[in-house]
């Protein structure tokens, strides 16, 4: 199989932000724009694949600055590390207001997607050519986001397998939280 250049499957979606997708403060629903990176996650893993891909985990998603309705957002997304089945998709959301010109880096987000052959089974994705400094740094981080998902992950399953509550129930007692009454 051979290794497919990041520049092949680069995709960016461009849409125009209407009214129907605001919330009730006027400005667009968190879900909306998740449902964008989706969308060019989907994209950009395809075109990279070869073949159908699903959405296995979402990393990052930080809402850095509010997104208003009459703004263009351009979602724009690139393979950065492949597996052996699996892909991490980069996506960097930015707005843009059409009468002032006024950008805005409003979120960062990475996807992990699966490939899937026509019986639903996983399949194996081409490796990824690195064709500059900036794609060898998103693949290292990438690598290292990795590790660490899985180093907390184990750490959180080990830590919730431990929890003892009378020996942690002192955590609570800064906290906002009112504790049932004891008979």
């Amino acid at each position: 199989m051979q290794p497919k250049p990041v520049s092949l499957s680069r995709t960016t979606i461009t849409e125009l932000m209407i009214p129907a997708y605001a919330n009730f403060g006027g400005k667009i629903h968190g879900g909306i724009l998740l449902s964008l990176m989706d969308k060019v996650a989907y994209a950009c893993a395809a075109k990279h694949a070869g073949a159908y891909v699903v959405t296995v985990s979402v990393d990052g998603v930080n809402f850095r600055e509010p997104v208003s309705v009459g703004e263009l957002v351009s979602l724009h997304a690139s393979v950065n590390y492949v597996g052996r089945t699996s892909l991490v998709v980069g996506i960097r959301v930015e707005s843009e207001n059409v009468i002032t010109g006024e950008k805005k880096h409003t979120n960062t987000s990475y996807f992990t997607m699966v490939a899937k052959d026509a019986e639903g089974k996983l399949c194996v994705v081409p490796p990824l050519a690195l064709e500059n400094d900036e794609d060898i740094r998103r693949c290292l981080e990438s690598i290292k986001r990795k590790r660490l998902k899985e180093a907390f992950s184990d750490e959180f399953d080990n830590e919730k397998n431990r929890l003892d509550l009378e020996d942690n129930l002192h955590l609570l007692q800064k906290e906002r939280v009112e504790l049932p009454k004891k008979n």
